[in-house]
């Protein structure tokens, strides 16, 4: 073998030849075998194709035994192609029978050979089988001819995938059948559209090109194109999801600007890769060391690198001008977005796109993602591991977000039943729209206030689409999450004032910095917990983050100019948090009185009960908290010992247990003891049955997303809130089965509407 591997034009030119004939995809590989180890001089080259029950089968060879074929069978672990596998790290040994974790077959007659190099193949992010050569002579492989081996793996993942279906295999390859998946619904409701794939899919037959120095200039020119649109997206109005993503889009500017980055991708054209060959490499391998960094802030900044190789990839193919602006809404046709990963900025150039739904194959616990589509009311799932490799543009998709499933080229039968579920639900929509302007009151006369949940000034539209009585949380650290940066001071006064502005005389409540845990700031800290959501995060965060704390505090008392201003501080567990916190807020108060800011005409102070610990810690602050949110989402889970997002145990994850509802009637009590108003604040606050036993506990005030309004409002005009209320309190202290189930029971007794049926 040569000393230099960078791949031949002459390979080049023939691979190209070969991805272009009409034949087998087994035929086609084993000709791209004997092409490698015939151009390259290399004694053996040989493809390993991962198999559904997670073995690594040869599928072809140059240079061991043919008999071999689809009768070599590693495990996953197996041997150093084994190791490949699982790392989907390259693999050069200088004398591969004295590795130990070297593996002898004897079918495969591969006694001789010594020099050892494998590549992963990878597709979507998952390895999909790896490529390997060998020689007799002892040497170690140089970089050069890892990464050229890389390259000619990149081209094979396609030919490989193909390969599966021939072979009878069905991972992960599209078929033409119809296909349902499952997924974790994010933003509940209904989509039906044509596929649309936010990671640009490149065809084998487009890897190569004949005119390296043609291709090369239109590199440049896609290059330019794409700095272009990212300045036209700064001088736009980008704040219309967040007060302030501007930082995020001039990380990509700044990441694009790099000349690191168009010279390599120039590299890859003159050695004859197509521009969109190049920029895919460059995806694959920052789509590969993401999966193995460990820390936040580095996953981020390698998302943020795989997002501009997409973009790239976009306008290389011509598809960004519609990804900017969207199909006109009057089209017939409406898209499903199907993206592997996709951040909140990313989900920013699309509000104008009239999506149906989104399919996002990966899904953080804290996906902001998901928090701006429930703000846009995009129908979005997600979890739906492998699913590019199972659809194609164009493809025809139901999203089922009620149900949290998915459609692919769904049948007659499948499609006659989503119209008329989408027929149902748009009455539904249009019933909840007609209460919307009703009192929220109960049968018997008793006024329940139905709070709103945000973090997004686009959520604002939600308070006079639904009616609700004001906002009971609002998110501050959305703005601080999506940007690079801090925010800045001023930044924040107008987002703050923003929501303050629209509100009018409707009470704001919010939450201040819930930062820490999952939900890191850049380098914000280099210490690893075990359990983050127990961890340093929070009011625990902020107080040990004094400069950044006051900061926002000061922009909070600047933003009421004067009027009413409510704060608390989110997951208190003992009472010298919020004193401490408390003290802060009151010395901002008095700095900027100092500077002739106007102090706030009313101050109301509070705090949110997330750890159960605090429920027996009231008495310590009565008659310094003005009132107390009870915020379901970390309490049950708290609670329960149950991660919401852990799907073994996210069942245990109940507010309709006697448990809980006793802890919660003591949480009332006491808080009616000690005069302290309190509500309750969560998304289990959004679903009739929860919150109808949430109101027969005693809470008048609950604060839920905005989809959740119309369900709830509906439930409760149709209780008898007494009656209800005595037996819900003799189910919740007597143990007589299970307590859903007589829940249900007793609403259906007393005609409680809690479903469209």
């Amino acid at each position: 073998m040569p000393q230099s591997f960078s791949v031949p034009r002459l390979l080049i030119n023939r691979l190209r030849n070969v991805m272009a004939g009409d034949m087998e995809a087994d035929t086609r590989l084993q000709k791209v075998v004997t092409l490698i180890a015939g151009t390259m001089v290399a004694d053996v080259c040989s493809i390993y194709r991962r198999t559904d029950d997670d073995e690594l089968e040869l599928v072809a060879t140059e240079g061991l035994s043919r008999e071999a074929v689809h009768q070599t069978k590693l495990a996953l672990d197996e041997g150093l192609v084994g190791q490949i596998a699982l790392s989907g790290e390259p693999l050069s040994i200088q004398d591969a029978p004295r590795h130990p974790a070297f593996s002898y077959r004897p079918e495969t007659g591969e006694d001789p050979y010594h020099a050892f190099l494998g590549v992963p193949i990878l597709r979507g992010g998952r390895v999909i089988g790896v490529l390997t050569v060998q020689n007799r002579t002892e040497r170690l492989y140089e970089d050069d001819e890892v990464d050229s081996l890389q390259t000619i793996a990149m081209v094979l993942a396609e030919v490989v995938a193909a390969e599966a279906t021939t072979s009878g295999g069905s991972s992960p390859v599209r078929e033409a059948r119809s296909i349902t998946l499952s997924g974790r619904t994010l933003c509940d409701g209904l989509g039906l559209g044509e596929a649309r794939l936010h990671d640009v899919v490149v065809s084998p037959a487009r890897y190569f090109t004949e005119d390296p120095d043609a291709e090369a200039a239109r590199l440049r020119r896609a290059l330019k194109e794409l700095n272009a649109q990212l300045d036209r997206m700064l001088a736009s109005d980008v704040g219309a999801i967040f007060g302030e993503p501007r930082e995020v889009l001039e990380a990509f500017k700044m990441l694009a600007s790099d000349p690191v980055w168009p010279i390599r991708l120039e590299e890859a054209v003159r050695s004859g890769l197509s521009a969109e060959a190049a920029v895919d490499r460059s995806r694959r391998e920052h789509r590969t060391k993401l999966e193995n960094a460990h820390d936040p802030y580095l996953r981020e900044r390698l998302h943020d690198l795989e997002d501009l190789d997409n973009r790239l990839l976009r306008v290389l193919s011509g598809s960004m001008k519609s990804h900017a602006n969207g199909r006109d809404r009057s089209e017939e046709v409406r898209e499903v977005l199907i993206a592997r990963r996709l951040g909140p900025a990313e989900l920013l150039e699309y509000r104008d796109s009239g999506l149906a739904a989104i399919i996002l194959e990966e899904v953080a616990p804290s996906s902001h993602t998901a928090i701006v589509a429930r703000a846009m009311g995009i129908p979005t799932i997600g979890g739906v591991g492998g699913l590019s490799a199972l659809v194609a543009p164009g493809d025809q998709v139901i999203v089922d977000a009620e149900q949290g499933t998915l459609h692919i080229r769904p049948d007659q039968s499948l499609l006659d039943a989503y119209q008329t579920r989408s027929v149902l639900r748009t009455e539904r929509q249009a019933a909840f729209q007609a209460l919307r302007d009703q009192p929220s009151r109960t049968r018997d006369g008793v006024d329940i206030k139905l709070m709103l949940n945000a973090g997004l000034a686009i959520d604002l539209e939600s308070m006079d689409a639904t009616g609700a009585d004001g906002i009971g949380l609002f998110r501050t650290e959305f703005q601080f999450l999506v940007s690079d940066t801090l925010p800045k001071m001023e930044a924040q006064i107008d987002l703050y004032r923003e929501v303050l502005d629209h509100a009018g005389s409707r009470p704001v409540h919010f939450r201040t910095l819930d930062l820490g845990g999952d939900k890191l700031l850049p380098n914000a800290t280099d210490q690893f917990e075990e359990n983050p959501a127990l961890g340093w995060r929070s009011i625990r965060f902020a107080l040990d983050r004094p400069g950044l704390f006051r900061r926002q505090l000061r922009a909070l008392v600047r933003a009421a100019d004067g009027g009413p201003l409510s704060v608390m501080f989110p997951m208190v567990t003992i009472a010298e948090e919020f004193f401490e916190a408390k003290a802060l807020l009151l010395d901002e108060i008095e700095w900027s009185k100092q500077r002739g800011f106007a102090e706030p005409i009313e101050l109301r102070v509070g705090a949110m009960l997330e750890a159960p610990a605090f429920a027996y810690g009231l008495e310590d602050v009565a008659g310094e908290v003005d009132f107390i949110s009870v915020g379901t989402n970390d309490l049950l889970q708290f609670f329960h010992a149950a991660d919401r997002m852990v799907p073994r145990v996210s069942e245990r994850y109940d507010l309709v247990s006697r448990p809980v509802m006793r802890f919660l009637e003591f949480t009332l009590n006491e808080c009616n003891r000690l005069g302290i108003p309190v509500s309750v604040c969560g998304e289990v606050a959004s679903r009739p049955v929860e919150a109808l036993c949430l109101l027969g506990l005693g809470f008048r005030t609950l604060s839920m997303p905005a989809a959740g309004i119309g369900p709830v409002k509906r439930m409760l005009r149709s209780l008898d809130l007494g009656a209800f209320s005595e037996a819900l309190k003799t189910a919740v202290h007597t143990s007589n089965g299970e307590f859903r189930n007589e829940v249900l029971a007793i609403a259906e007794l007393q005609k409680i509407v809690l479903t469209d049926s």
